[in-house]
């Protein structure tokens, strides 16, 4: 239920930690941002092409992340948050539906997307707020508003010619990911304090949850979409088939204690702080495992190109060195095992180009299995999301 007005805009300590109906279909549009920049780096397969579609993605996860945050500091069920929920879902739309048109004169488009979504939150939250006379609130969304506004005369600026100019909206981008990781210092508001990090509660870590499995059907959309369209021929089901394999690996190597670590973290703050930048990592190697995938099952046979052979092993290594990086900055435990299982991908690399592009994807997903399949000694992961008992 919706409740009137703007009473108790700050989520309660005691409150429900359940994602709202509005929060998971806020979630459903991004289904379409991802799988549209999986086919794009399919289309710009180069280190200049896969940096710009690294930054757009960046974007878009930027504002997934920091709404998401949103709905953890205030109560999703009333009636401002939702409407920032419905205005970061526009913006979305916008961002993803111009996505293929960026680099073709319609830039604009893509900035004003984003930049609405960020500084109409910040509109929306302080009025709010400061209506309601929370102090401390309001000086929290005044910091990420000044931030968004300073990052927006780049992404402004570097679309004004219809044309992208890379340089400003790099700029733009590290303005945002590096002021969020210095708790947004503030000219006479200083940073956030790092204790409201540690007063986070398990809907953060529902969330983030939520979303790496949303993010992961991506490896089977987008390959399922390419073989729509051509011959369903017993090679091209292969492929279609280790796709869907290497979508429940990476989906088990995630869950592995992923409610113990952002349990273990919580007390510190840790889990709120890195979870944007190393969810990031997974998310860029989950688009370019489905990118993959979207080729092999166009090429399944002959020779696997230099570039193909990036994707396809470099995707999945980008999502493990991304989950494996999580559990180092908040349990300060080296992963050794999962980085130990990356050898097997990488050990065939100098005669993978020789091989077809489905034998290459099916290397690729032994080695994963290695996380699952392989009993380890002592490992730092359990299957599930169990909480250990303590001993005693």
């Amino acid at each position: 239920m919706t409740t009137a007005g703007t009473a108790a805009l700050v989520r309660r300590p005691d409150g429900s930690t359940r994602a709202t109906l509005l929060e998971l279909l806020f979630d459903v549009v991004f289904v379409a941002a991802l799988a549209l920049t999986s086919t794009l780096l399919t289309e710009n397969i180069s280190w200049s092409g896969g940096a710009k579609v690294l930054l757009m993605l960046t974007a878009i996860w930027w504002t997934w992340s920091v709404t998401s945050t949103t709905t953890e500091f205030y109560d999703p069920q009333q009636r401002p948050i939702q409407a920032i929920l419905m205005i970061a879902m526009v913006g979305s739309v916008g961002m993803a539906a111009s996505l293929p048109m960026v680099t073709d004169g319609h830039a604009m488009i893509f900035a004003v997307a984003y930049v609405g979504t960020h500084v109409l939150r910040g509109i929306i939250l302080i009025t709010s707020l400061f209506q309601q006379r929370h102090r401390a609130a309001t000086i929290r969304a005044s910091r990420f508003l000044f931030w968004f506004v300073v990052s927006s005369v780049f992404w402004i600026t570097g679309a004004a010619t219809g044309d992208v100019n890379w340089t400003l909206w790099t700029i733009a981008i590290v303005i945002d990911l590096l002021s969020a990781a210095a708790r947004y210092p503030t000219p006479w508001l200083g940073r956030v304090p790092i204790d409201q990090y540690e007063r986070t509660t398990g809907h953060l870590g529902e969330r983030y949850q939520q979303f790496v499995i949303l993010a992961l059907g991506d490896i089977i959309l987008v390959p399922t979409m390419r073989v729509s369209r051509t011959d369903l021929d017993g090679i091209r089901i292969t492929s279609l088939f280790c796709a869907f394999a290497v979508m429940l690996l990476l989906w088990q190597i995630y869950v592995f204690r992923a409610g113990e670590l952002l349990e273990a973290g919580a007390r510190a703050g840790r889990p709120a702080r890195v979870a944007p930048y190393t969810h990031l990592v997974m998310l860029a190697g989950v688009v370019g495992t489905a990118a993959a995938f979207d080729l092999v099952v166009s090429q399944p046979t002959g020779t696997t190109p230099v570039q193909w052979l990036l994707l396809i092993v470099g995707g999945p290594a980008l999502f493990v060195v991304g989950r494996a990086l999580f559990t180092l900055l908040v349990s300060t435990h080296v992963p050794w095992w999962r980085m130990s299982c990356l050898l097997v991908p990488l050990l065939v690399l100098p005669w993978a180009g020789d091989w077809p592009p489905v034998l290459v994807v099916v290397a690729v997903a032994l080695g994963l299995a290695g996380h699952v399949l392989v009993p380890g000694a002592v490992r730092e992961t359990t299957p599930g999301l169990q909480m250990r008992r303590p001993e005693g």
